[in-house]
C-alpha cells in the first residue's frame, strides 16, 4: 500500500484541505467498523501512540490509537489554521506540521514566492522530510492552493519547486482553484499567470477548478432542493444548510459547499489507491496514461451525481445517465465543454456497485460523440473501486485531458494583459527583492506557448484519420 501527503497552502488551500480530511474520516468510519488501523487508512493517516513522549511511534497493526493526517498546513496568516486547530479536527493535525505567519502576502505572488519562500525554505523542507519519513512507500504529493491570492499562488508554487528538488521521484498532483472574472482581488490575473509558469514547468498533473463553476454547481443543487421536483429534502447537517437548519440564500457565499466539491474530487481521485476494487488505478497511472506531452498536464474534472456533494436525499439516477452527465457542460469543474473539443485521453474513476460490463458499454455508447486525437483513439483509462461514497450506491469522476481548457487560459491572458499594458500595480511587485519585470514577460510568454500548443492540437480536429499501412500477411 502506498502513502500520499497533502500540502495545503494559503487560505483557500487550508479550507479545502479541512473539508477533505473531514470527509475522508467519515468515509473510512463508514467502512472501518472495527476500529482497526488498516492499509486503507495508512494511505493518508498515521496511527500514533500519544502516550509516549516525543513524537510517539507509529503503530502499524491493531487498534486505532490516534490518527494523524499526513499533511503539511502552510499559511502566512494565522486565521484559517487557528480555526482548524480549534475545530473538531484539531486532534488530526500534528502541531509540528504547521507553518504560519501573521502578516499575510498582501495578494502579491512575489511576496509569497520570493519573500516567504526564502524565509521559510529550510523549515518547509524539514517538515516535508519529516512527513516523508513516516511513509513506507511515498507515492504522491497533493498540493491544494488557489491562484488568485499571494500565499496560495506564490508560496504554493515555491513549495512545488521544493518538492521537485527534494523528492524528484514522487508524483506532484496540484489542485489549483482559479479566480473568476469578477474576483475582488485586483491583482489576481498577475498572481495567476506568474503561478501558471511554475505549474507548467514543475507539476506532473494539475486539476484546474474555477470558482465560477463551483458557484454554479452549488446554486444548481440549491435550486433542486428548493424545487422539490425530485422529492428531495436537505438533511439538517447538510453542508448547504446554515446552523439554523434553514436552507441558505443564494446571496450568502457558500464556500463550505464549494470547498466540499473540491474535497469530493480528491476523495474520488484517491479512492482506488485506498480501497479494493476489480479495476484498481494507481495515481501514477493517471499521469502515465493521461499526459502524452509534459506541459499539457491540465486535466478537466467532472463529478456525478452532483447530489452526492450536498447530502441531498434523491433517488439515484440511472447508471447510463451518470456517464452522460460526466461529459456534459453542467458537471465540469471549470467552465468548459469537453464534448465539442479534442480529447488527448480520458480516465473514468467509478465507485460503488458498477460492473466492468457497464463501464465498457457506456464507453462504446459515448465514443462516437467524442473527438479523440487521431493517434490515441483508444485513449481510455478506467478504474472500479468497490467502496461507494458515503450514503450512495455509486459515483463517477471523469478526468479529461482535453483542449477545452484553452478558453480558461485565454481569458486569464486577456485579463493579465489589460493590467500589464497599463503597468497597473506593477510597482507592488517590483519593489520585492529579486522580482524583476522579466518575471512578468517570461510568465506571459509561457502561458502564450501553452495556448499555442493547444491551438496546434485543435487544428488537427476533424482531420482524416489515416492508419499506418500494415505488412500484408499471406493466408
Amino acid at each position: 500500500m502506498t502513502q500520499s501527503v497533502v500540502v495545503q497552502v494559503g487560505q483557500c488551500g487550508n479550507q479545502v484541505g479541512c473539508r477533505f480530511w473531514d470527509l475522508a474520516l467519515r468515509e473510512h468510519a463508514a467502512v472501518n467498523k472495527k476500529g482497526i488501523y488498516d492499509e486503507a487508512l495508512s494511505s493518508f493517516f498515521r496511527n500514533v501512540d500519544t502516550r509516549r513522549a516525543g513524537d510517539g511511534p507509529d503503530i502499524y497493526k491493531g487498534k486505532i490509537c490516534s490518527l494523524k493526517a499526513r499533511a503539511l498546513l502552510i499559511d502566512m496568516e494565522e486565521g484559517v489554521v487557528n480555526e482548524i486547530l480549534q475545530g473538531p479536527l484539531r486532534d488530526v493535525f500534528d502541531s509540528k506540521q504547521l507553518i504560519t505567519d501573521v502578516s499575510g502576502s498582501g495578494n502579491n505572488w512575489a511576496v509569497g514566492y520570493k519573500v516567504y519562500g526564502c524565509q521559510y525554505q529550510e523549515n518547509i523542507v524539514e517538515k516535508l522530510r519529516k512527513t516523508a519519513e513516516h511513509c513506507d512507500c511515498l507515492q504522491c504529493f497533493f498540493i491544494i492552493h488557489s491562484m488568485g491570492g499571494g500565499t496560495g499562488s506564490g508560496l504554493g508554487t515555491f513549495v512545488l519547486n521544493l518538492l521537485e528538488d527534494e523528492f524528484p521521484e514522487v508524483y506532484r498532483f496540484v489542485t489549483s482553484v482559479y479566480p473568476s472574472g469578477e474576483d475582488d482581488v485586483i491583482t489576481s490575473p498577475y498572481n495567476s499567470v506568474l503561478a501558471m509558469k511554475e505549474l507548467n514547468e514543475h507539476a506532473d498533473c494539475v486539476l484546474p477548478i474555477e470558482n465560477e463553476s463551483l458557484f454554479d454547481i452549488v446554486n444548481k443543487i440549491h435550486q433542486m432542493t428548493k424545487s422539490g421536483k425530485l422529492g428531495s429534502t436537505v438533511r439538517q447537517n447538510s453542508l448547504l444548510t446554515s446552523s439554523a437548519g434553514t436552507t441558505k440564500t443564494v446571496q450568502e457565499k457558500p464556500f463550505d459547499a464549494m470547498n466540499n466539491i473540491v474535497a469530493n474530487l480528491l476523495l474520488n481521485l484517491t479512492s482506488s489507491a485506498r480501497f479494493d476494487g476489480s479495476l484498481n488505478m494507481d495515481l501514477n497511472e493517471i499521469s502515465m496514461n493521461l499526459v502524452p506531452f509534459p506541459r499539457l498536464h491540465y486535466l478537466v474534472s467532472s463529478l456525478t451525481p452532483l447530489y452526492t456533494l450536498a447530502d441531498v436525499n434523491v433517488p439515484s439516477r440511472r447508471l447510463d445517465q451518470m456517464f452522460s452527465d460526466a461529459f456534459s457542460r453542467d458537471h465540469q469543474l471549470i467552465q468548459a465543454d469537453p464534448k465539442h473539443s479534442l480529447y488527448l485521453a480520458c480516465a473514468l474513476l467509478v465507485r460503488g456497485n458498477v460492473q466492468v460490463s457497464d463501464l465498457r458499454r457506456n464507453i462504446e455508447r459515448l465514443k462516437p460523440s467524442l473527438h479523440f486525437v487521431s493517434w490515441n483513439q483508444e485513449g481510455w483509462k478506467t478504474s472500479l473501486c468497490s467502496v461507494p461514497p458515503v450514503g450512495h450506491s455509486h459515483s463517477l469522476l471523469a478526468l479529461a485531458n482535453n483542449t477545452c481548457v484553452k478558453p480558461t487560459f485565454m481569458e486569464l491572458k486577456d485579463r493579465f494583459m489589460k493590467l500589464y499594458k497599463k503597468k497597473a500595480h506593477l510597482h507592488h511587485y517590483l519593489q520585492v527583492d529579486g522580482m524583476e519585470q522579466s518575471c512578468f514577460s517570461e510568465a506571459i510568454s509561457s502561458l502564450s506557448d501553452l495556448i499555442e500548443e493547444y491551438n496546434e492540437l485543435d487544428a488537427t480536429k476533424g482531420g482524416l484519420r489515416t492508419d499506418a499501412s500494415r505488412l500484408k500477411i499471406a493466408v
